[in-house]
């Protein structure tokens, strides 16, 4: 593997003191050599570690209606339960990307799950919606942890084309996530009500961190874990925020986030209550979406990675989903009458279908810069995803649950702002050939 990829970006973030060794001692090497033989164990683990935030939302997202009724709230508070959820993942990922960093994947992320499934059970009891939402903002902290360090350990494992490559698959296991979930969520609806989801979500985090125990042993060797405490951590971003490009690409990935998430948070009540159809119909037309999502993130790790440069593959991407949104933008504030929901369903998945180009491309572009910071690099990563998540699904909301419009006006707003930010800040014409480099 050329040497160019660890080396692109490595100064921007380092701490005062010297520098950790480049390589891995011999453990870890032994561990990585031992994870990679056993690849498909070790894909599955880390899949099912990044597919907790989907899980956690899009399960319940068929329950939505029920919830605001249940607690007798309003459709608006109701889609605080989504932000509260995204805001906790945000910040989680910035206290628990630094941990692992400086004392390793594995404890963080055990201490995460056993969080979670306590918190998806108390979710489960929760008497108002006030103290649902608190709960919610619980969960998502604890939550973190498992998407966090599912990309620090890719980062540890892998480089450059492997690496993209590998996070295609993990968008590929990701993707099932959005599939089954709402399935699985309005079947739950018929033998029980959405309390019964949160308990379902708590047996899956007992079995994530049975599997975790059992099976995924550490990943980060101790010369080359970072010291210094909070200061130390604050110094390696801001030497991280400091590389303009780490920077570009985090910005892009958070606002194709937003995109996505103000898909998730108003398409149970555009999908069920503008357009008249069933919890089981909405189920099955986001997992179709979803389907899109993960044929195309396919199509770019198994084709694509290797042939085409990361940066051409995901600036095709931003350009279908800004075109798609522009169309659902005309639809859905009626400049071309009446036309039901077909034209929406179709815009939807074009543009969600295209995200399969955008977010393991962003995510690989941006890790390959930081191989002496995974931990950090991974918080700010998915910490852009989050927040500007939590902003979207909020922001949706903001004229009721009787207009589509916002949902349009901030998938396009997210999609276009993405555009500057790859063009303006990336600058992709002045990339190093690092992302061309030998499989």
């Amino acid at each position: 593997m050329s040497q160019r990829i660890e080396e692109s970006g490595a100064g921007s973030g380092q701490p005062p003191g010297p520098r950790p060794p480049a390589r891995a001692g011999h453990d870890a090497l032994d561990t990585a050599k031992g994870l990679r033989r056993t690849g498909l164990l070790v894909t599955l683990i880390l899949g099912g570690l990044a597919a907790v935030p989907p899980l956690s939302m899009d399960m319940y997202l068929p329950a939505l209606p029920e919830v605001t009724h249940s607690l007798n709230t309003s459709a608006t508070t109701g889609q605080l339960t989504i932000s509260a959820c995204l805001t906790g993942m945000a910040l989680g990922q910035l206290v628990v990307g630094p941990m692992s960093d400086r004392w390793g994947r594995r404890g963080p992320l055990l201490v995460g799950l056993v969080v979670y499934v306590l918190a998806a059970t108390m979710c489960a009891a929760a008497p108002s919606a006030e103290l649902l939402i608190a709960l919610r903002l619980l969960q998502g902290l604890s939550g973190s942890a498992g998407i966090v360090i599912a990309r620090a350990v890719v980062r540890d494992l892998y480089d450059g084309m492997q690496m993209a490559r590998f996070f295609s698959t993990l968008l590929l296991i990701s993707s099932v996530a959005p599939i089954i979930a709402p399935v699985l969520g309005g079947q739950v609806l018929h033998f029980t009500n959405w309390r019964g989801i949160f308990l379902l979500l708590a047996a899956i985090g007992v079995a994530l961190t049975a599997l975790v125990w059992r099976r995924l042993p550490e990943t980060l060797d101790p010369q080359r874990r970072q010291s210094g405490g909070v200061r130390g951590a604050l110094w390696i971003m801001r030497g991280l925020f400091a590389d303009r490009v780490f920077t570009g690409y985090m910005l892009v990935n958070g606002f194709a986030y937003g995109a996505l998430f103000s898909y998730i948070a108003a398409s149970p009540f555009v999908i069920q209550e503008i357009y008249g159809a069933s919890p089981q119909m909405f189920s099955l037309l986001f997992g179709l979406n979803s389907l899109g999502l993960m044929v195309v993130g396919q199509i770019n790790g198994k084709i694509l990675v290797g042939r085409v440069r990361l940066d051409k593959a995901l600036g095709c991407g931003l350009t279908v989903i800004a075109l798609a949104g522009s169309v659902l933008m005309a639809v859905t504030g009626g400049l071309f009458g009446d036309v039901g929901a077909t034209p929406v369903a179709v815009c939807l998945f074009i543009m969600i279908s295209a995200l399969g180009l955008v977010l393991p491309n962003t995510n690989a572009l941006a890790m390959m810069r930081t191989p002496h910071a995974a931990g950090s690099a991974s918080a700010l990563v998915g910490m852009s995803c989050f927040v500007m998540g939590a902003i979207a699904s909020s922001l949706v909301g903001i004229a009721g649950k009787d207009t589509a419009v916002p949902m349009a006006a901030v998938q396009l707003g997210s999609a276009l702002t993405a555009i500057v930010c790859f063009l303006g800040v990336c600058r992709p014409w002045r990339s190093e050939p690092a992302q061309e480099a030998e499989h």
